[in-house]
């Protein structure tokens, strides 16, 4: 079961009455504010004129702008996948920062705001005149959050770099492939989405102590770092004993029966553990030869890895990946699968928990999304029968909200002309 968000609908969230100022684009800062706008937060996207963030264009894109012999051209800007996704519940007002009107209305929103978001190279923000020091003087509790590449010092600051990069420096595709052969990188992009994670909760905690002490901080968050800082034990490992961290491919840790297998409609994860539910594992794949006891230790399928993949193989190449992974699970052991993206719309255990949620955008429709991250137990349940900790609204359209905040900041209806009227 989903629940139809409309934007119409008000709602409340966890972070109602927090104003965050998002100057961010791409991935990494986008999904910070991304999930403090749909805790509740007020989440103000300040968007370059005519543009926008450039992830308005990644695809793919539902719809097309048109030339005026309709010619279909690029993305409108309006419906791409990667935009809807990182910016749901945000308000878009586009400024032109370089312009004197632009700059003074994005210095008012920062006065009243609690947080600031940023991406920028490392540098930028004080060539615009917003270096921290500066907006603290106005603003003593404001918690800032710069994230870049390789963070805001260091001989790499002003280095270039994308998802491949920061992958492969941080340490983390050092460690990922196959034995023998060439590193390789990952499906998402993981260091700049957990990047954005470290980024939220850097920025609650530098909030919790501005409101117990009066006093904001500038939070520095190293994309690349990130990286480094879930490298499981290779790094530790390297410390202790100077041996780097082998790539295992998908036999984990080397050994059999620890990994992911093909079987008869896609592949599963077979973890035979605890050693004293190996058993089981003859059991359900009906071979006897299993239960050697060669078998029964980890070092022993470390040892004979290659003999127990022989044995497993037939049987699992005859069965599919959900009826495997239940029998594995009704034994109490830690089989899975692999999940196609239908398997994860259809997955019962995510609909169970109304985990999917339908936004309704303007141009793009109704759309399934990724629920929230976090489920808390609250006892103040929405009209809609959801959890009122999260909010979720369509993704801004650009500038919509540009008229509606403008005004708030007191600008008349010629000076908010005005500043459009310079952005276009």
């Amino acid at each position: 079961m989903t629940y139809v968000i409309h934007s119409d609908i008000e709602q409340e969230g966890l972070l109602a009455g927090l104003k965050v100022i998002d100057l961010t684009h791409y991935i990494a800062g986008p999904y910070c504010t991304k999930l403090l706008a749909t805790l509740g937060a007020e989440v103000i996207k300040i968007e370059r004129p005519g543009t926008g963030d450039p992830m308005r264009y990644v695809g793919p894109s539902l719809d097309k702008a048109r030339t005026v012999d309709h010619a279909s051209t690029q993305s409108s800007g309006e419906t791409g996948a990667w935009f809807l996704y990182l910016n749901t519940s945000k308000k878009s007002l586009v400024l032109d920062l370089k312009t004197p009107q632009g700059y003074e209305a994005l210095v008012k929103l920062i006065q009243s705001a609690d947080i600031l978001i940023e991406n920028f190279a490392p540098g930028v923000m004080d060539r615009l005149g917003l270096s921290y020091k500066h907006l603290q003087s106005n603003n003593p509790k404001l918690v800032m959050t710069s994230i870049s590449n390789f963070g805001q010092s260091g001989p790499y600051k002003n280095w270039k770099a994308s998802e491949i990069n920061l992958y492969a420096a941080g340490g983390l595709m050092n460690i990922t492939g196959e034995p023998e052969e060439e590193p390789l990188k990952e499906g998402a992009p993981l260091a700049q989405l957990g990047a954005g994670q470290n980024a939220m909760v850097a920025t609650l905690s530098a909030l919790a102590y501005a409101e117990d002490y009066g006093e904001g901080q500038h939070i520095d968050i190293s994309i690349a770092e990130y990286a480094t800082n879930i490298l499981e034990n290779a790094l530790m490992q390297y410390s202790y004993s100077g041996v780097e961290y082998s790539r295992v491919g998908n036999r984990g840790y080397g050994r059999a029966a620890w990994g992911i297998y093909p079987c008869q409609d896609g592949y599963v994860g077979i973890i035979a553990g605890p050693d004293q539910r190996w058993p089981q594992v003859s059991q359900i794949m009906d071979r006897e030869e299993l239960a050697d006891p060669r078998f029964e230790s980890r070092q022993g399928r470390l040892i004979h890895a290659d003999e127990v993949d022989a044995l497993m193989l037939p049987w699992l190449l005859e069965h599919d990946k959900v009826d495997i992974f239940k029998a594995g699970q009704d034994e109490g052991l830690g089989f899975a699968y692999v999940a196609s993206m239908q398997d994860i719309l259809e997955m019962e255990q995510l609909e169970a928990r109304d985990y999917f949620v339908t936004i309704d955008h303007p141009r793009a429709g109704k759309l399934k999304y990724p629920g929230a991250p976090i489920s808390p137990q609250l006892n103040n349940v929405s009209s809609s029968g959801r959890n009122s900790a999260w909010v979720y609204r369509p993704a801004p359209l650009l500038g919509e909200h540009s008229i509606e905040l403008l005004g708030q900041l007191g600008y008349s209806v010629n000076e908010i002309n005005q500043i459009r009227s310079n952005n276009s």
